[in-house]
């Protein structure tokens, strides 16, 4: 092989875990080059607007007071999580965030402070419905890293609208991002490059040595001494790979860059990687926007949803992943169509009482004009404009309203667990719909990226059918098979997932 470049580490992706994997390999003295397919750093890591990382029991939270353990969040994520993935998968994860943040902390370039998040099934076992399992990153001053400002991908609104991006500070999964460039741009034998693709594996007697990358049409090898680390996201932007594995929705509706579209898989499965969760998402409801895109939604102030039949179908209060869930299902079943309409009333105007739709909202006009939204004096005349029964929707409605005034939602069970009521200050969020006129807008399923990849060990390397590790080739983030298998335990599970499983495919590394 013609190798253009040598380094002991090769990194692909620059999310949480492609940041975090090649800060630690220069930190252990390593040489590492990092590449990114897009033209901004940050993955999909960097449209989260908190960034957040699930690891029970850290250093942030000790200080913080908790009384959280981790044999308790053990308890808790295994009895979600169940026997869908290695019961040892789970324990690493589990065990070692406290570890990494205690490591990372050691830097003054990394800040981390608590974010009190419910966990995502508040009747489980040991669920923590305090939110002590969740921490974010500090946001960073544009001031204190100015040449990142557009160099980190996002907020949402900068990809899809050309919004400028903010000049003041870095949040989220953007601080997060900025902060792991800032502490890796001291190290001199580290490199990054953008717009570089990982398109394929170098394989040589069984060990992956390197990688062949793009840029702009043309390839060159890179070797890597030591291993190569995908953490390059999922393949959620690749309509041809949903299809192939079955993962409900489409491209367009995804949360994920549009460079997500599945080169590390295939790259891995071409030299004998086998995968999992292959047909499986981080899903979300997605209110449905005049450009035909549905974008991640949460954080409901009132309404209702309502299928074709005009009937309520599930709690609107659930943790974004679950009722995702429950609309995919009852589509497979054949028992409802998109769009599903929420149905709310005139307390909070025209606008749907939507408080984090992720992207910003165009004028109420735009999304009238597409049938989107609808507004009627009257339920039934209503009913009319989303095409769903009129006496239906009026008892569908009458009944929620009885439930509302009691305070308990005895068909879908809205306000049950704590993250429903997280948004309401621990108050009921059953919202009566009385005061018209009534509206109704347009929602589908979005995602916020694939969770199916390439099956690994505890020590992030990729194994093949038989379970035997391919020598030099290691996976993490959404590359690689969801430890939380088909469930989505809690806020901050994928990036905290991504960070760790990076930085132990480096310390791997470094053992061999």
């Amino acid at each position: 092989m013609d190798w253009a470049e040598e380094y002991d580490v090769l990194v692909a992706g620059s999310g949480a875990g492609g940041v975090i994997g090649a800060y630690t390999a220069a930190r252990e003295g390593l040489s590492v080059l990092l590449v990114e397919a897009s033209d901004k750093f940050g993955g999909t890591t960097a449209y989260s607007g908190g960034g957040g990382a699930w690891f029970p029991a850290n250093p942030v939270l000790q200080r913080a007071g908790t009384d959280d353990t981790v044999e308790d969040a053990l308890t808790y994520y295994r009895a979600v999580v169940g026997d869908r993935t290695p019961s040892e998968l789970q324990e690493t994860y589990i065990r070692g965030g406290a570890g990494l943040i205690e490591y990372l902390e050691q830097d003054d370039h990394f800040s981390f402070e608590p974010f009190p998040w419910p966990d995502y099934f508040g009747k489980a076992p040991k669920a923590r419905n305090d939110g002590q399992r969740h921490i974010i990153p500090t946001p960073l001053p544009v001031a204190s890293a100015p040449e990142l400002r557009e160099l980190v991908r996002g907020p949402l609104d900068n990809d899809r609208w050309g919004t400028p991006q903010p000049d003041d500070v870095f949040i989220g999964g953007r601080a997060l991002v900025a902060r792991a460039l800032t502490a890796l741009a001291p190290y001199e034998k580290a490199a990054t490059v953008l717009d570089t693709a990982l398109v394929e594996l170098v394989l040589e007697d069984g060990v992956v040595v390197g990688a062949i990358v793009e840029h702009d049409g043309v390839r060159r090898a890179i070797r890597a001494r030591r291993g190569v680390l995908m953490a390059a996201g999922g393949f959620e932007a690749n309509d041809e790979l949903r299809q192939k594995y079955g993962v409900p929705g489409v491209a367009r509706d995804t949360m994920g860059p549009p460079t997500n579209v599945g080169h590390a898989h295939q790259a891995g499965i071409a030299v004998g990687g086998d995968t999992d969760l292959m047909g499986e998402a981080w899903w979300s409801p997605g209110l449905t926007h005049p450009d035909g895109r549905s974008a991640f939604a949460l954080w409901f102030t009132g309404g209702i949803f309502v299928d074709q039949d005009g009937e309520r179908f599930v709690n609107e209060s659930a943790p974004y992943d679950r009722l995702g869930r429950d609309v995919i299902a009852r589509l497979d079943a054949g028992e409802m169509t998109l769009p599903f309409w929420m149905v709310y009333d005139d307390k909070e105007g025209a606008v749907p009482p939507v408080k984090a739709s992720n992207v910003t909202m165009a004028a109420t006009e735009e999304y009238v004009a597409a049938g989107l939204w609808h507004t009627a004096d009257t339920l039934e005349e209503l009913a009319a404009k989303i095409g769903v029964p009129a006496e239906r929707l009026v008892a569908t409605v009458a009944r929620f309203n009885e439930q509302a005034a009691n305070g308990v939602d005895t068909d879908f069970d809205r306000g049950g667990e704590a993250y429903d009521r997280f948004f309401f200050g621990g108050g009921s969020p059953l919202v009566s719909i009385e005061q018209g006129p009534f509206h109704a807008a347009a929602f589908g399923i979005s995602d916020l990226g694939t969770k199916g990849g390439l099956r690994t060990d505890t020590a992030a390397r990729v194994l093949d059918s038989d379970d035997r590790p391919i020598a030099g080739l290691y996976a993490a983030g959404n590359t690689m098979a969801a430890p939380s298998g088909t469930v989505y335990p809690g806020g901050g599970n994928p990036i905290g997932t991504s960070m760790l499983f990076s930085h132990l495919a480096v310390r791997d590394m470094l053992a061999r």
